[in-house]
């Protein structure tokens, strides 16, 4: 079984930085891409960023790219979102995913293609 465990989340005012890490289980991570995800209150959850099984191929929603980078160790089975210039909107609660699918070259944001979720961790930007 796999679990998914996300951390960093809290409370920072605009501008400041946040870097979330999420702790996976199983002996195959480093074959899985990951991806991040959001959900604000009151709204859809929505795509932020995702990175391939390798590493070498990452992709952003167009709302944070240039100010979140994501990132992933392997021999530690763990990702990383780097949050920089964070703003009131990035308020949310953000969790980590896993590609269902092993070894696809880039990453993905539908939701559908990732079949295990973190419980997620909240995330707050003040003005």
């Amino acid at each position: 079984q796999v679990q998914l465990v996300e951390s960093g989340g809290g409370l920072v005012q605009a501008g400041g930085s946040l870097r979330l890490s999420c702790a996976t289980s199983g002996r195959t991570f480093s074959t899985y891409g990951m991806g991040w995800f959001r959900q604000a209150p009151g709204k859809e959850r929505e795509f932020v960023a995702s990175i391939s099984w390798s590493g070498g191929s990452t992709s952003y929603a167009d709302s944070v790219k240039g100010r979140f980078t994501i990132s992933r160790d392997n021999a530690k089975s763990a990702v990383y979102l780097q949050m920089n210039s964070l703003k009131p909107e990035d308020t949310a609660v953000y969790y980590c995913a896993r590609r269902s699918t092993p070894l696809r070259l880039s990453g993905s944001s539908r939701e559908g293609e990732y079949d295990y979720w973190g419980q997620g961790t909240q995330v707050a930007v003040s003005s």
